[in-house]
C-alpha cells in the first residue's frame, strides 16, 4: 500500500470527463514526475487530489494514508498533510503572511496553537533560506508580489507545514533561472524520509534541479507510460508523438 494512491481515477468538470481512469502511487521518500501535452489533464489531477469543488469523481479512488480522502474537505485534506503548490497562487489583501502562516500552523499543531516564539524564528530562517525580504512577513499576501515571488511564498509554506504529500503544480511555470534556483533549493531542503513530492511540469529544466526517482507521462487523461529517471532524457530527445507510439503499440 502506498502513502499516496490513485486509482482508476475518473473526474469531470461539468459533462466533460478530463480524468478517464489514472493510476498513480507516491510514497514518502520518493520524487515524482509528471508530464505531459497541453489538455493531458495534469492541473486537474492535482485539484482533484486536493478536492476542488469545481470537480466532479465519478469513478475510481485518492487514499493517503490507507484512508480515502473523496469525503474530505481540502482544508480537511491539508491538516492530514497533503499540500498544494499553486500553478496561479492568489492575492489575499489584508492578511499577513507572517498571521496566515501562524493560522495554518495552529491547524496542524495538536493543541491547536503553536508556539509563537520557536514559529517567529523558524519562518524567519526560512525566509532567509529563500532570500526573501524580512520586511514582507508583514505584507499583504501575494499582494504585490512578482510571479517569482508568489512561487518562493508556495514553497515557504511548504518549508513551514512540513507536509507528508506534496503536489507541486507547474510550480516552475514563468520562473527566470535564478528564481527556479531559489525555488528549486527549498524543495531540495525538505525533501526526505517524511516527504512524498509529485512535480507536475511542462519542462525537463526544474528536474535538472530537483531529480526525479521517477516519470510518468499523462496523455487524454491517462498515465500511458511510467519509467526511472532516464525517461526525462528519452523524453527530451523523442518527444511526445514517440510516447504516442510507444503507448499505442501496447494496446
Amino acid at each position: 500500500m502506498a502513502d499516496l494512491e490513485i486509482i482508476n481515477l475518473h473526474a469531470s468538470i461539468g459533462d466533460k470527463e478530463i480524468l478517464k481512469g489514472v493510476n498513480l502511487e507516491v510514497n514518502k521518500g520518493e520524487v515524482h514526475a509528471l508530464m505531459g501535452p497541453n489538455g493531458s489533464g495534469k492541473s486537474t489531477l492535482s485539484s482533484v487530489i486536493m478536492g476542488h469543488p469545481d470537480y466532479e469523481v465519478t469513478e475510481g479512488d485518492i487514499r493517503y494514508m490507507g484512508e480515502s480522502v473523496l469525503e474530505m474537505d481540502p482544508e480537511e485534506r491539508a491538516v492530514a498533510g497533503m499540500f498544494l503548490c499553486f500553478q496561479y497562487p492568489v492575492a489575499i489583501p489584508g492578511v499577513s503572511i507572517s498571521s496566515f502562516l501562524k493560522k495554518a500552523m495552529d491547524a496542524r499543531h495538536p493543541e491547536g496553537k503553536a508556539p509563537a516564539a520557536p514559529f517567529l524564528k523558524e519562518m524567519r530562517e526560512n525566509m532567509a533560506y529563500l532570500e526573501m525580504d524580512p520586511a514582507f512577513a508583514n505584507r499583504g499576501l501575494n499582494e504585490g508580489f512578482s510571479g517569482g515571488e508568489k512561487k518562493r511564498m508556495e514553497i515557504l509554506q511548504m518549508m513551514m507545514y512540513k507536509p507528508g504529500m506534496a503536489i507541486m503544480d507547474e510550480t516552475d511555470s514563468g520562473l527566470d533561472i535564478d528564481a527556479l534556483r531559489i525555488v528549486s533549493k527549498g524543495v531540495n531542503k525538505l525533501k526526505g524520509p517524511d516527504l512524498g513530492l509529485l512535480i507536475i511540469t511542462h519542462y525537463e529544466r526544474i528536474l535538472t534541479y530537483i531529480h526525479p526517482d521517477h516519470l510518468h507521462i499523462l496523455m487524454d487523461g491517462r498515465v500511458v507510460m511510467s519509467g526511472g529517471p532516464e525517461l526525462v532524457k528519452q523524453l527530451e530527445d523523442k518527444g511526445y508523438d514517440w510516447v504516442r507510439d510507444q503507448a499505442a503499440a501496447t494496446v
